[in-house]
């Protein structure tokens, strides 16, 4: 039997549909169809196959107009279960059209704005050139279409010079062309060009609106200049215009983002206050940014809140609270949200599943994430790509590969793609930095589950968590595995295999790596180079890393600042100071720009040679190359003039330090104190021991432990312990014998 035509089907309905303003007025029968169509269409029932037997029904009495309103309908549609990719359809729905009937312009413009939807300008593109050669005349409506295509595509030089180019035809621009552009820019983050795009829309007699000021505000906040997204709020005024709740949301949004949750929480107030007033999104923005604070006392009171001003809670509110208990492991609390959710009538969608899933993956509790798993497919939600992931991560991390090839080999036949390599490359990854080498190996039997095959990453990965656990031979025999599956290794393995050797104490294996890779096609990189100096001056071995060094110069390879640290710290290590100093002429004579770390290592050499004059020059003239002394310049300048006793000049030094972006923390003062008592300067230690305390820092163990044993009942300066700050004279009678 054949099957009945659609627009049969829906014949009944022509009597009681009313038919859409834009539906055909001389055919009964197609205002019911397409009345039949938008509905099945709304609610998400309509299927490609009976969108196009209706359109071809339609296409030899319906006008124009009409298959331009289902064309429009389409390509604005949500994805839907029965269809899942409106825009594309309408695609497809237009080039049937075009073989028998005439396209307006307004046809080219929506689908123009279906590749713009599908962020596919240059297919828009070619519409275009399609359309100019109709013949049609175009208007404000298709050049917006293209502008925002490729503003959204962050192609705003191409945008601006369709505006150029609108404007010779004739055609003037209107707010949505310039909103466009301007919106575009902003997200680009070129504000001087967004401001002189506003100039000229105010210069064109385009008076900006709410949607003008939103994106200014959103590029301003994004990019941290709240002094100007403020000026445009207050501004918008003078223009005849009232910030609304979604100005204030973005300015809100990026606050939060940054961190700024005080200044968040003022804005929101106000609105509070003088309005406008907050709706759901002002509330889940505050809400977010507490939860990612960790803030719960006042993610209790902004929900309190909105309870109080009868603002209903939606499912992004919901899953933010699920987040921030999940993150937290209070799974007591995220059930009974999940519990208040479905008495306020909000089913918890795939999202609220995979945060509550991913937690009992988190905590090991994967019984918990597995019954949440089959709960939600109970109750009619369809997991997605994401959850099963999440479930073969989470089996992976804690050792049951057995129910992760099950549910592998489930989403497969769900119809879903296999996890791919990088996916199980990053689980590989995570388990080998942990130290887990042996889990991680496992994995690769799962790979080939899925067809695939392991690559250079996933053998990288491994051999550098065999390097961590101090396995060498496991880490070695991997090279010939690779070999085997026909994987060929890259830099980065022979440099994870060198820093495991150097690592774990072997140079001579690092050393015969190294001279197995001058010889072999995997060329020596500078990080190579750096990998093996650093172990060889570590382990002393200065001849061998000096003749490594004259031979990498010596091939032409382009000798990095880092590289000349780590040669200089390796020297300045094993005492050779004269060759420190040769090197350092040399560099100077190069004009080789220096880094911090490289005066830290000449300042260190100049005092170890008694040369402490030319050390605190060194130290005066950082700001000259437009370095700033960090932690560790001012540590080695006070550390060799404690050595020195010169007292008054390290307290100018800790005095200047209270000025700059790096004031004396806990581990410089602790050092300080240590090396004070050793001395026997107690006086002195006294005055940094009470800037720890001023500073609300704590002493570290072994400056607790020193002091014990030198002020204690048998200690060596027993009798000075009244010279100590009062809250340190607890030692008092204390015995360690």
């Amino acid at each position: 039997m054949s099957r009945p035509r659609l627009s049969s089907l829906f014949a009944a309905a022509e009597t009681s549909a009313a038919p859409a303003s834009t539906a055909p007025q001389e055919h009964p029968r197609s205002r019911a169809a397409y009345a039949a169509f938008r509905q099945r269409l709304r609610s998400g029932t309509l299927g490609p196959e009976d969108a196009r037997q209706l359109f071809d029904e339609l296409l030899p009495r319906a006008p124009a107009h009409a298959f331009n309103a289902l064309l429009a309908d389409l390509a604005r549609a949500p994805p839907s279960a029965a269809c899942k990719d409106g825009p594309a359809l309408a695609v497809e729905l237009f080039k049937r059209m075009d073989r028998r009937a005439s396209p307006t312009i307004h046809t080219y413009g929506i689908l123009i704005a279906c590749y713009r939807r599908a962020h596919c300008p240059g297919l828009g593109f070619a519409v275009f050139g399609r359309l100019l050669r109709t013949g049609l005349r175009l208007n404000v409506v298709v050049y917006n279409s293209f502008i925002d295509c490729f503003s959204k595509d962050g192609k705003v030089d191409k945008a601006y010079q369709l505006l150029h180019d609108m404007k010779e035809l004739g055609i003037m621009p209107d707010v949505i062309t310039y909103n466009s552009i301007i919106d575009g820019l902003c997200k680009s983050k070129a504000m001087d060009k967004a401001e002189m795009v506003l100039e000229q829309m105010v210069d064109a007699g385009i008076q900006p609106n709410n949607r003008t000021y939103n994106s200014l505000i959103y590029g301003y906040s994004t990019s941290g200049m709240w002094k100007e997204s403020v000026r445009l709020l207050k501004g918008m005024s003078s223009s005849g215009l009232i910030p609304n709740v979604n100005n204030c949301n973005t300015f809100m949004a990026a606050l939060c983002k940054h961190g700024r949750i005080k200044e968040a929480k003022d804005i929101f107030d106000s609105m509070v206050l003088k309005g406008p007033k907050p709706d759901v999104i002002s509330y889940s923005t505050l809400l977010h940014g507490y939860a990612t604070e960790g803030s719960f006392t006042d993610l209790h009171n902004i929900c309190k809140l909105m309870v109080t001003n009868g603002i209903m809670p939606n499912h992004y509110v919901f899953n933010t609270l699920l987040d921030v208990y999940a993150r937290c492991g209070m799974m007591d609390k995220v059930l009974l949200i999940l519990e208040h959710m479905s008495k306020q009538g909000f089913n918890p969608d795939v999202v609220s599943f995979g945060i509550v899933i991913s937690a009992f993956c988190r905590m090991g509790r994967l019984d918990d994430a597995l019954n949440k798993f089959s709960h939600m497919i109970d109750i009619g939600i369809a997991p997605n790509i994401a959850i099963y992931h999440i479930l073969i991560q989470g089996h992976c991390n804690h050792g049951d590969l057995v129910k992760a090839k099950e549910l592998t080999s489930d989403m497969i036949n769900k119809g879903f793609p296999p996890p791919s390599v990088i996916f199980f490359n990053s689980i590989i990854s995570d388990l080998c930095s942990t130290g887990r080498v042996a889990k991680g190996k496992d994995i690769m039997d799962l790979i080939a589950h899925t067809g695939q095959k392991p690559d250079v990453i996933t053998f990288n990965s491994l051999i550098d968590g065999y390097c961590l656990v101090g396995k060498m031979v496991e880490a070695f025999e991997l090279l010939d595995v690779m070999a085997s599956v026909g994987v060929e290794p890259d830099s980065y393995t022979h440099d994870t295999l060198l820093n495991g050797y150097c690592k774990n104490g072997r140079i001579e294996d690092a050393l015969t790596l190294f001279q197995d890779m001058l010889h072999k096609i995997v060329t020596p990189t500078c990080c190579s180079y750096n990998t093996i100096l650093h172990g060889l001056f570590q382990a002393g071995w200065t001849v061998s890393a000096k003749k490594i060094f004259h031979e990498m110069m010596e091939s032409g390879m382009a000798v990095s600042i880092d590289t000349y640290g780590i040669v200089l710290s390796g020297l300045c290590r094993n005492n050779c100071t004269d060759e420190v100093i040769m090197l350092l002429e040399k560099l100077f004579a190069m004009n080789v720009k220096f880094d911090a770390i490289i005066f830290n290592i000449m300042i260190s050499a100049m005092f170890k040679v008694g040369r402490r004059e030319e050390a605190k020059e060194l130290f005066a003239a950082m700001s000259t190359y437009g370095l700033v002394p960090n932690i560790c310049t001012y540590s080695v300048m006070i550390t060799n003039l404690i050595k020195e006793n010169s007292f008054e000049e390290v307290d100018n030094v800790i005095s200047s330090m209270e000025d700059t972006s790096f004031p004396p923390n806990s581990r410089l003062l602790n050092k300080i104190v240590r090396m004070l008592l050793k001395k026997g300067e107690i006086a002195q230690a006294r005055n940094y021991m009470s800037k720890i305390d001023e500073k609300g820092i704590s002493l570290e163990a072994s400056t607790t432990s020193l002091l014990i044993s030198l002020f204690s009942e048998k200690g060596k300066y027993r009798e000075y312990l009244k010279l100590l700050p009062a809250k340190y004279q607890v030692f008092e009678g204390v015995n360690i014998s």
